[in-house]
C-alpha cells in the first residue's frame, strides 16, 4: 500500500511539474496580446498567410494575436519596427525572408536599416511559395522556348516588371536572365499591383510572382504562365511545366516565409511560439487553406529556421553579387 501510494504521489508530482513547466515556458507571453507585424499591404500573400497563422496561434496560445500592417519601403519599415521592439515575444514579424535577404544584399544593410540574419531571432520557417513566371496574353509567348526565341530575336525589347530594385521579382528574373542567356529590360514599379496592371495591358511582357498571386491573376484570363521555378510541378498547376523540365536545371527558387522575433528573445518564449506555430500548421483547415493558395507547409525548430535563414542569405548574396558584377 505504501509503495502504491508513493507511486501515485510521484505521478501526481510529475503531472504538476509538467503543468508548471508549461506555465513557466509561457510566462513571458501570458500577460498581454501578441502583435504580428505584416510589413506589406493587406490582401497580399504575406498578409493572407500571416492572418491564417495569427488565428491559429491565438487558439493555441489562448491569447489575442493581432495582425498590424506596417507597409512601406519594400517591407523595411515593418522590419525596422520589429527590430526595435522589446525582445519579449509580444512583437513578431511575418517575414518573406527571401525578399528581405534580397533587398538587404542589393541595397545594403545601412540603406534598409536591418541585417535580417543578425537583427532577428527566427521562431519558425512556416512555408515556401514557389515562383511562377507570368506573361501577357498579347505577347504570344506560351512556353520558355517561345520566350527564349523571342528574346533572342529582339534583344532588350522584352520587358519584365518588378515591385522595385532588389525585390524578389527583380533578383529572380535577373537570375533567370543570366541562366537563360537572354537580354531582357527591367521596369521597376512602386509595388507589384501597378506592375501586374501593366502586364495585363501588355506594357510589359513578363513578371515573376508567387504561386498565390499567380493563381489569382491567371483566373482573370489576362495573363498566361510559362513555367514554375520548383523542382516538381505544383498540385494547383498540374499542367504547368517546371523550368527544370524545360531546360533550365538550376532555376529553382521559392519565396520562403518565416516568423521572426527581435534578437535577444528568450529561449523559452521562442520555444512556446514555435510550438504554437507548428501546431497551427498541423491543423487540417490550415493545410487546406495553404494548399488552395499554393503555399507548401514547412515545419521547423528554431534552430532549423535559423539555418534556413542563413542558407537563404548565403544563396542570394552570391546571386546579387553576380548581378552587380554583370551590370558594372
Amino acid at each position: 500500500m505504501i509503495r502504491v501510494a508513493l507511486h501515485r504521489w510521484r505521478r501526481a508530482v510529475a503531472v504538476v511539474s509538467s503543468l508548471a513547466f508549461c506555465a513557466w515556458a509561457q510566462a513571458g507571453l501570458m500577460d498581454k496580446s501578441v502583435t504580428l507585424i505584416v510589413a506589406f499591404p493587406a490582401g497580399g500573400g504575406v498578409d493572407v498567410v500571416g492572418r491564417i497563422l495569427a488565428q491559429g496561434m491565438a487558439q493555441k496560445l489562448k491569447l489575442s494575436v493581432v495582425v498590424d500592417n506596417k507597409a512601406g519601403a519594400s517591407g523595411a519599415i515593418g522590419a525596422q519596427f520589429v527590430k526595435r521592439a522589446a525582445p519579449d515575444g509580444h512583437t513578431l514579424l511575418m517575414a518573406p525572408t527571401t525578399s528581405y535577404v534580397m533587398l538587404e544584399k542589393m541595397s545594403g544593410a545601412e540603406s534598409v536599416g536591418y541585417e535580417i540574419a543578425k537583427d532577428f531571432r527566427p521562431v519558425a520557417t512556416v512555408g515556401e511559395l514557389p515562383l511562377v513566371m507570368l506573361v501577357s496574353k498579347g505577347s504570344g509567348i506560351t512556353s520558355y522556348a517561345d520566350l527564349s526565341a523571342k528574346a533572342r530575336q529582339q534583344p532588350g525589347k522584352l520587358a519584365y516588371g518588378s515591385s522595385g530594385n532588389g525585390s524578389t521579382e527583380h533578383i529572380v528574373t535577373e537570375w533567370f536572365r543570366q541562366q537563360a542567356s537572354v537580354d531582357l529590360m527591367h521596369v521597376p514599379y512602386r509595388g507589384s499591383a501597378p506592375a501586374m496592371a501593366d502586364l495585363f495591358a501588355g506594357e510589359i511582357q513578363i513578371m515573376v510572382t508567387t504561386s498565390p498571386t499567380a493563381l489569382t491573376n491567371l483566373a482573370t484570363g489576362r495573363v498566361a504562365a510559362v513555367g514554375v521555378a520548383s523542382p516538381q510541378r505544383l498540385a494547383i498547376f498540374p499542367e504547368l511545366p517546371t523550368f527544370v523540365e524545360q531546360g533550365l536545371p538550376q532555376f529553382v527558387a521559392a519565396s520562403v516565409y518565416a516568423v521572426l522575433a527581435p534578437k535577444g528573445t528568450p529561449d523559452d518564449v521562442v520555444a512556446t511560439l514555435n510550438a504554437a506555430l507548428n501546431e497551427t500548421l498541423d491543423d487540417e483547415a490550415v493545410k487546406r487553406r495553404f494548399a488552395q493558395l499554393g503555399v507548401e507547409v514547412v515545419h521547423s525548430t528554431p534552430v532549423q529556421a535559423r539555418d534556413k535563414l542563413q542558407q537563404e542569405s548565403t544563396k542570394w548574396e552570391q546571386v546579387v553579387q553576380r548581378i552587380k558584377t554583370a551590370t558594372r
